[in-house]
């Protein structure tokens, strides 16, 4: 059993087929971290830095979990007290680290490609954990376990993502993986906040109500309060009240609705807090099964032939 890749650093170009194996070996740890003792040795003797350029608190941790759970030796690394104060390149940090032999770096940086880079700088195996507003590709894969544990698959499945599609990595690496395994998906947001040429690559609605009737899953994005003051909307009341999802919208829409969201949530914006806790959310289950995915894509990448229930 093995991927076509040997690196993960985006879902745009991965076939079905690799997508359709990491879901199903995440499924199967999924089963392990419902046991007394959640660990397996999988990965006992590998050595995985967690290389974090950019504040992260659920990534991180889920990152983390699954090595730990994994049994593989854990490096965490940040940019704050890193030579990188002292002036030392991208390059010459990830070279270093390298040379005390490592086998997987799993990278999160704000500028797009640099994942790539890395693959050019070391022979470990890269995977992306969100790279600038390129993509983000392990967030993606575990919302497609989650639908695919909801609805059984995700061929045909109207898939709607939602807010601030201009600045977000989970919509690049969602749209590709989704369509990738037969799924409709759509992107719903004001103007300012859908990239120039969107159309291209999936349909774009600037109505919310009328794509909540036409979806089976919101999958909603955070609005980056940090943006705002670009003026790409003229308030968070108005964007609330043209975008926000809310009960009553969700109940003129009279069907049920899947909602999902990658956190952090900015409650009373982009989503209602009743909604966020209600009978519709997903959203402590792709918490869940991010640690499952990342077990996955861990395990996958490592070249590793131990069972996955060892």
């Amino acid at each position: 059993m093995a991927l076509s890749i040997s690196h993960l650093l985006g879902l745009r170009g991965v076939p079905a087929s690799d997508i359709t194996m990491i879901l199903d070996t995440a499924t199967s740890f999924k089963e392990i971290l419902s046991r007394p003792i959640p660990k397996v040795p999988t990965l006992r003797g590998t050595t995985v830095v967690n290389f974090f350029y950019e504040p992260s608190t659920r990534t991180r941790i889920s990152f983390e979990l699954a090595e730990k759970r994994l049994s593989a030796d854990t490096v965490n690394f940040s940019k704050t007290g890193s030579s990188v104060k002292k002036g030392e390149t991208l390059r010459d940090t990830i070279r270093n680290i390298a040379a005390m032999k490592i086998d997987m770096v799993v990278v999160r940086h704000s500028a797009a490609g640099v994942p790539l880079f890395l693959t050019q700088c070391v022979d470990a195996a890269i995977i992306n954990a969100g790279d600038g507003i390129n993509e983000h590709p392990t967030q993606a894969l575990l919302d497609m376990m989650t639908l695919r544990a909801k609805f059984g698959s995700l061929k045909g499945l109207k898939v709607a993502i939602v807010g601030d599609i201009s600045h977000s990595r989970v919509a690049g690496s969602n749209i590709h993986g989704l369509q990738t395994m037969g799924a409709e998906v759509r992107v719903c947001g004001p103007k300012t906040l859908i990239p120039r040429g969107q159309e291209e690559i999936c349909p774009v609605s600037y109505n919310l109500q009328e794509t909540i009737e036409w979806a089976d899953v919101l999958n909603i994005l955070r609005i980056q309060l940090e943006r705002q003051e670009s003026g790409l909307f003229p308030s968070i009341r108005e964007y609330h009240a043209e975008f926000g999802v809310t009960r009553r919208r969700l109940q003129q829409a009279k069907k049920d609705i899947t909602i999902m969201h990658p956190g952090p949530i900015n409650r009373g914006i982009e989503l209602d807090s009743d909604i966020a806790d209600s009978e519709f959310s997903v959203i402590l289950d792709q918490v869940t099964n991010g640690v499952a995915v990342r077990m996955a894509v861990l395990y996958l990448l490592s070249g590793s032939d131990a069972k996955v229930d060892q």
